[in-house]
């Protein structure tokens, strides 16, 4: 009797456990699984119009891609793997070298123009994946200058610069023995004209120099007013309305410490300097002549006393190598701001045959450029007399 019950106690156990078994199966089948002891979250619903024909369209917007900063796009390279934005300006001691990055794929580099006629190879840049670098070693004083990095707006193979996010640092290297950028110039020309402001361009290597402007003959200093005469550690002086008395020989002189230097020499040349191209007219005696009769072509100009214009012709007989015969007048113009003339230049065409039949131009042309203005004149042959029969 002890079999049968010891059977029927190892049959109910058996069912108990796959009891057991099949309900914690279907705990796990209908709840989910949570971890860290913390309850699942419940799904939100989705809120959404609809209408008869279906559930609305849901239109994805577009990502606006944030542009950063132009200041943000350069920065300079540091030992031990740092970096630094740069402003407007950057000092670095001549001798020591120098790394720009600027983010980009690709960019271009602009540089002074003494690197970009001869760096000795001292000058690098390299295009990375997303950024562009510019490396200079060895630098000197003469590195002195405006730095520019220019994103590059790419198609295919076809690029071109993006001017609007350039990015630009002008850099001084700091010489304590140079305070000046060298010039192989002992004198440099340089125009004064007339309402144009005029640059003298004795750039210093360091920020901290205290620049002052001097006149060779007579030895003087020329005041510098921050109106009629501006300074910038970063361009040099200029004269922002130049007049004959602005003329002459100039020169500047950099003080740092204990040392004291002078500049190239400037010779300033005064140009009365015209405000506009010429814009002349023209006006025949008549646009239609018989053989034998004398033409007039004039041309004339209206423009500043003082300022230079020439006058110069196109006729039909040049062809032929028929002379040229012109007269100039030139009057005073009343009224009007600032003094102005009228230049009248008159061609003389005596005895006009079939050759002078044709296009007339004159060209008045001054600093600011030339213009050209034309008329034709037809010339008719004279009719012969028919002999009267005897």
């Amino acid at each position: 009797m002890l079999v049968p019950i010891w059977r029927s106690v190892l049959c109910s156990l058996w069912i108990c456990a796959l009891i057991l078994e099949f309900g914690h199966c279907q705990r796990d089948a209908e709840e989910p699984k949570t971890t860290s002891g913390k309850k699942p979250k419940a799904p939100k619903a989705k809120l959404g119009k609809e209408t008869k024909k279906g559930p609305r369209a849901v239109v994805a917007k577009a990502k606006v891609k944030a542009t950063a900063p132009a200041q943000t796009l350069l920065t300079q390279v540091l030992k031990k793997g740092r970096f630094q934005r740069v402003g407007d300006t950057l000092t670095v001691r001549a001798g020591d070298a120098l790394e720009l990055r600027c983010k980009g794929t690709p960019v271009q580099w602009s540089v002074p123009p003494y690197l970009e006629e001869d760096n000795e190879g001292r000058l690098r840049t390299v295009q990375h994946q997303r950024y562009g670098t510019l490396s200079l070693v060895n630098s000197t004083g003469a590195d002195t200058g405006e730095y520019t990095c220019y994103p590059m707006y790419c198609e295919e193979t076809d690029c071109r610069k993006e001017y609007d996010k350039a990015v630009k640092v002008f850099v001084f290297f700091a010489d304590p023995q140079e305070l000046f950028v060298p010039s192989s110039n002992y004198y440099e020309v340089i125009q004064l004209r007339t309402n144009w402001p005029t640059r003298l361009p004795c750039q210093v290597t360091s920020p901290g120099a205290a620049v002052s402007l001097h006149r060779e003959f007579p030895p003087a200093e020329v005041p510098v007013d921050g109106a009629e005469i501006t300074f910038s550690t970063r361009g040099g002086f200029t004269i922002h309305r130049p007049r004959p008395q602005h003329a002459g020989s100039l020169y500047c002189v950099a003080s740092l410490g204990n040392l004291r230097q002078a500049s190239t020499k400037y010779m300033l040349i005064y140009v009365n300097y015209p405000m506009a191209v010429p814009a002349p007219a023209i006006e025949a005696s008549s646009s239609s002549l018989t053989a034998g009769d004398n033409l007039r072509v004039s041309c004339t100009v209206v423009g500043e006393t003082e300022v230079a214009i020439d006058i110069t012709w196109e006729y039909p007989g040049q062809q032929i190598g028929r002379p040229l015969y012109t007269q100039e007048i030139r009057t005073p113009v009343a009224g009007g701001p600032g003094a102005r003339q009228k230049i009248q230049s008159v061609l003389l065409v005596d005895e006009v045959r079939e050759v002078d039949h044709g296009t007339y131009t004159c060209t008045a042309e001054n600093l600011q450029g030339a213009k050209s203005t034309s008329t034709t004149v037809q010339v008719v042959a004279k009719a012969k007399l028919k002999k009267k029969p005897q």
